[in-house]
């Protein structure tokens, strides 16, 4: 079996942060949450990481993160262009909003030809995460059904302080597999309570305390990129007539069409680490601060890349 490689989805327009927040630093030495990433995923055994990022910020890219990791590792980069669609369709007038996670992995067709995991840019997973995707990767090929995975977060775990949040609240079946993956876009803290609305705000419905969120960390086979692309026309036929201005393909729909249909199986893999995250301005000195701890704990050396190439261990 191939290696699994990383891919990493960079090409998000960060509207509710401004700027281009994944490369931006959060600490001393200039490391951006990416690099946290990609340290561990190095650990656990990933040898390539692709970025998925838009082709305008490529050089910003290079010159932040790509250039000098490229020391440590193999480094791709894939373009998410909204003009990438079948020829049948055309892009609506004014629309400059990608057309989401499921496009965005399908951006990387041409590039994967065997198991792989995915990322968002500016989240952090903690270390036991890449571990438990990368075995998982190696030990489970598909068979007889697609075996997918995804990293499982404490929704406790996984909340800021400063605004509501998006995620996907899990289901999971006696075996331990994702059987359902509720989109929830307005997820807030409410003192020791955990809410989530539909109708900006008029009711309130809580989440129990311990439930499993997706925070979009990924592991499949290079089988869920034929199903992107053999499903995306359909979407643009449903997504065009009914919000031709902002519909998204998302990764965990078709993943969830996918479990439906008996196609496949996603494995939860269970985390207990503290997700970080910067989506909000506010949220960056929270980061600061957990990076922070975690070297002061030993967790990560002050300097992640030495500098003639090697990895600090």
């Amino acid at each position: 079996m191939k290696k699994p490689v990383l891919v990493i989805m960079a090409a998000g327009m960060g509207s509710r942060y401004g700027g281009l927040k994944q490369i931006d630093p959060i600490d001393e030495q200039g490391h951006i949450i990416m690099d946290f990433s990609i340290y561990d995923a190095v650990k656990a055994g990933f040898e390539k990481v692709i970025f998925i990022i838009k082709k305008e910020n490529e050089a910003d890219f290079r010159e932040v993160i790509g250039n000098r990791l490229s020391k440590f590792m193999e480094v791709a980069y894939v373009f998410q262009d909204i003009l990438n669609i079948p020829k049948e369709f055309q892009v609506p007038e004014g629309r400059v909003k990608p057309w989401g996670t499921g496009h965005a992995v399908l951006s990387c067709i041409n590039e994967i030809d065997g198991p792989f995991a995915v990322i968002n840019a500016d989240d952090y997973y903690g270390q036991s995460a890449f571990s438990a995707i990368y075995n998982y990767l190696t030990t489970h090929p598909d068979d007889e059904k697609y075996r997918y995975a995804m990293v499982g977060y404490i929704i406790e775990n996984t909340l800021t302080e400063n605004g509501h949040v998006a995620r996907g609240v899990c289901e999971i079946d006696n075996n331990g597999h994702l059987s359902g993956l509720h989109e929830r876009t307005r997820i807030e803290k409410d003192g020791d309570k955990t809410e989530y609305t539909e109708d900006d705000g008029a009711t309130w419905i809580t989440i129990p305390a311990g439930s499993m969120v997706s925070m979009n960390m990924w592991g499949f086979h290079e089988s869920i990129l034929q199903e992107l692309k053999d499903r995306f026309p359909e979407f643009l036929r449903e997504g065009l007539a009914s919000n031709p201005m902002k519909c998204e393909y998302f990764l965990p729909n078709v993943v969830g069409n996918l479990l439906e249909e008996g196609k496949a199986t996603a494995a939860v893999l269970k985390s207990t680490d503290r997700w970080y995250g910067v989506t909000y301005k506010e949220d960056k000195p929270v980061v600061i601060a957990a990076m922070q701890e975690l070297k002061d704990k030993g967790v990560y050396p002050k300097e992640l890349w030495k500098a003639d190439g090697s990895k600090h261990d």
